[in-house]
């Protein structure tokens, strides 16, 4: 008989990175990416620092990079749609009626 091996478990932070970096992506239209950008970038940091040190016990680590990369992609989309917002806000016309 054969011995039996533990597979790789996959660390909960990486999973949680990636989760929170699409939706940073998705809702960076609202500016929510302005506040889950950075959530899914650290949490991706810690991830992958967690995993490096787990000596092959904790797995995911392409999960949290994407989660990282993620989160960083939706904080800029986000700030990109914020000033393109002010910037139409400026420079629409006034809706007051002339008399």
């Amino acid at each position: 008989m054969g011995v039996g091996y533990a597979a790789k478990r996959t660390d909960g932070l990486a999973i949680a990175s990636l989760v929170i970096g699409i939706l940073s992506f998705v809702c960076s239209f609202i500016c929510l990416g302005v506040v889950l950008g950075p959530t899914a970038a650290i949490m991706g940091f810690i991830s992958r620092q967690r995993i490096s040190t787990s000596g092959g016990m904790l797995g995911g680590g392409g999960l949290a990079i994407a989660g990282l990369i993620l989160g960083i992609v939706g904080f800029i989309a986000s700030v990109g749609f914020f000033f393109l917002y002010v910037a139409g806000a400026l420079n629409a016309p006034n809706s007051t009626p002339t008399p």
